[in-house]
């Protein structure tokens, strides 16, 4: 399949062009914009697993802006996100190499009960923000985030929808991160796994490298507004932001699926 075939219009690329923007804030402040692009680009008659693939274009685009931006503002630590993205990687090849070849959309509704139990725990009377631990982490959080790692590279690879979902809990409620440190962490998360997964993707099924690019359009600009409005707006943000995406998310999997 090209992206020839699917007979585009300019308006179709501006539709992805504004998805992208639109999945690319929301990605980088919370998670669930992929429920945004994808559905975009099958309803532009491209098959969900192609679609899943392609996707990935434009994730890598986004979280690397998103990353330079956070990087330039001096909110880094290069030696742990490469801890941290070592850990992933394992689980997230596994994960590309069985969602390169997923067919239908049975897994929405075990999605769907992984948001609901993120937006509880988000809410949940011990919610308390931890201190900002970027540099000195508890060697048993340290252990089990870790270890959960490994988990989320495989749903990422996997899947990829939902990501910021799984990823930020474990960054923020598991290892002791506050939201601002624990974004900076999952953008560089997300680009170091998605980029292996996109290797394997593009071997192992088809990946619309025109489309994709498109959206990255897209995505790269809504990761550079994502990244500036979290520095800016902070964990209160943050946390309004990742409410309504969770519960919108919601919704699109178990009623428009």
């Amino acid at each position: 399949m090209d992206t020839l075939s699917l007979q585009l219009e300019l308006w179709h690329y501006a539709a992805l062009i504004g998805a992208g923007v639109v999945g690319g804030a929301i990605n980088v402040m919370a998670g669930g914009g992929s429920v945004i692009t994808v559905p975009m680009m099958v309803f532009l008659g491209v098959p969900g697993p192609i679609a899943n693939g392609t996707n990935r274009i434009a994730i890598l685009v986004q979280n690397l802006t998103a990353a330079g931006t956070f990087w330039s503002a001096g909110k880094h630590n290069l030696a742990l996100s490469i801890r941290l993205s070592a850990c992933a990687m394992p689980g997230a090849v596994l994960g590309a190499w069985l969602g390169s070849s997923l067919s239908g959309e049975w897994f929405r509704w075990v999605l769907a009960a992984v948001m609901v139990i993120v937006l509880i725990l988000m809410h949940s009377s011990g919610r308390r923000t931890p201190p900002p631990t970027n540099t000195v982490i508890n060697p048993k959080r340290r252990r089990w985030g870790y270890l959960l790692m490994v988990a989320a590279g495989f749903w990422g690879g996997f899947i990829q929808i939902g990501m910021g979902f799984i990823l930020m809990p474990i960054l923020h409620r598991v290892m002791g991160f506050d939201l601002v440190t624990t974004n900076v962490q999952k953008v560089f998360i997300t680009a170091s796994y998605t980029a292996v997964a996109l290797i394997i993707y593009s071997l192992n099924s088809d990946v619309l490298w025109l489309l994709g690019a498109t959206l990255a359009v897209g995505n790269g600009l809504g990761g550079y507004i994502g990244a500036k409005l979290t520095l800016t707006g902070g964990e209160t943000l943050i946390r309004r932001v990742m409410t309504v995406a969770i519960l919108i998310m919601v919704v699109r999997l178990l009623f428009f699926s």
